[in-house]
């Protein structure tokens, strides 16, 4: 079968685009033919809305519950998309087999990898992923890796600080690089020790350089996992292992160890300030400056246990005003609001303290300035950053995807061009 010209892309769960304009920044081989944006339960879907803004409207831009549509995504070489951190356990339920916790997104994302197999994955989660859930650490990523497995791929994982790569934000993220084991690039991990793959040789090394730290040890084998967790049910109510910030699975072996990254001079939120006027309503008036001041100090309340037990609540202080030569510290949805985890910086023109506006939140992301300027109520255009990845970290990702495509591929599944020009 003749190669395709592009990298056909499918993006789940897309919020504003943030992969999609990563991958187009980088080439525009990558070609979006399917996507998929929908908030439950949301009679205004701004982020769906603000997508087709962008990027057009079209029958394969898709607004509704993807366990609903799934079965209408087309044949593609890579899936994209950020997922959330849910409880990922699965159970016997007899005659049907195995069955996934209802509602939860990574279930559909595996029924997807089944029917479709893309020779290439690329997903996002929060760091935590690695940990969850707290009684039973590694489980969920287990889990995602066990089922990986099965349907043959191997994978790569890497917690990535976008500050540490030079962006303006300190935004601490799990990216999942997985393919198929029929490619040349699972032939070119099989040659390499996993040490070096981790740290040198595979996608995140390459992409972002890094450091070893220390070997992990005491992290259980895969290939023995196998023979003790019979089945995905019995891993899900078993697995447990500390998963460092760096590994790898294939073959059902998992490895992992702790790398350092090699820092890059990070972006500042000097650097990302606006330097124009700014409307009064961003800038604290006296009583708003003293709330947010107080939730940021460092604070030990006596508070009262339902069964009457007195305890005190202690958190420490939050840098008040933010530091204007440092990245920022990550960003939430309630970003902008009175409280604790708000920035607060000085104004260019006034040196009065404000907080951020949408368009610097747009600019830790990597956005274009008023990207989300398209008729949304404002609280929903800092919601939509506190919800969205770093897009030059997907560029950079782009680009190694790229080199990754162009080696030579078996023809026993169809992708892109070994010979792509594409720049």
């Amino acid at each position: 079968m003749e190669f395709e010209n592009n990298i056909r892309v499918v993006e789940l769960f897309a919020g504003v685009g943030g992969f999609r304009l990563g991958l187009e920044r980088c080439s525009p081989c990558f070609e979006t033919v399917w996507a998929n944006q929908w908030e439950p339960e949301k009679k205004n879907q701004y982020a769906f809305q603000c997508y087709e803004k962008h990027f057009g409207h079209s029958e394969n831009h898709v607004c509704d519950d993807i366990a609903v549509v799934k079965e209408r995504i087309p044949e593609h070489d890579l899936l994209v998309g950020g997922f959330p951190c849910q409880d990922y356990s699965v159970a016997r339920t007899g005659a049907q087999g195995i069955e996934g916790k209802k509602g939860v997104l990574w279930w559909d994302i595996n029924d997807i990898i089944k029917a479709r197999k893309p020779r290439y994955i690329l997903l996002e989660n929060v760091d935590r992923l690695l940990k969850s859930p707290s009684n039973q650490r590694g489980r969920d990523f287990g889990v995602i890796l066990r089922c990986l497995a099965d349907n043959g791929y191997s994978a790569e994982w890497r917690v990535i600080n976008a500050a540490d790569y030079g962006q303006a934000q300190r935004r601490r993220r799990t990216y999942i690089f997985a393919f198929h084991n029929d490619t040349s690039y699972f032939k070119e991990y099989q040659r390499s020790e996993p040490t070096d793959w981790l740290t040198t040789d595979g996608f995140f090394a390459s992409t972002f350089p890094c450091t070893i730290q220390q070997l992990s040890i005491s992290v259980p084998n895969f290939s023995i996992a196998l023979e003790k967790y019979k089945d995905l049910p019995t891993l899900s109510s078993e697995f447990k292992a500390e998963l460092c910030n760096t590994g790898a699975m294939s073959e059902h072996t998992i490895y992992t160890l702790t790398t350092e990254p090699i820092q890059e001079i990070e972006t500042t939120l000097e650097q990302i300030r606006l330097q124009d006027q700014v409307i009064d309503r961003y800038f604290l008036s006296d009583e708003r400056l003293k709330k947010i001041e107080y939730q940021k100090s460092s604070k030990k309340i006596e508070r009262i246990k339902p069964n009457g037990e007195p305890y005190f609540f202690s958190e420490g202080a939050i840098p008040f005003p933010d530091f204007i030569n440092r990245s920022a510290r990550t960003m939430l949805t309630s970003e902008a609001t009175i409280n604790r985890s708000s920035h607060v910086i000085e104004d260019f023109l006034t040196g009065d303290y404000r907080l951020l506006t949408p368009v610097e939140c747009e600019r830790l992301n990597g956005f274009p300035d008023d990207w989300t300027n398209t008729g949304m109520p404002e609280r929903q255009r800092y919601f939509m950053m506190g919800n969205s990845l770093v897009v030059p970290l997907i560029t950079r990702m782009g680009s190694e995807l790229l080199e990754v495509m162009r080696t030579p591929m078996n023809l026993t599944m169809s992708i892109v061009s070994p010979s792509l020009q594409c720049e």
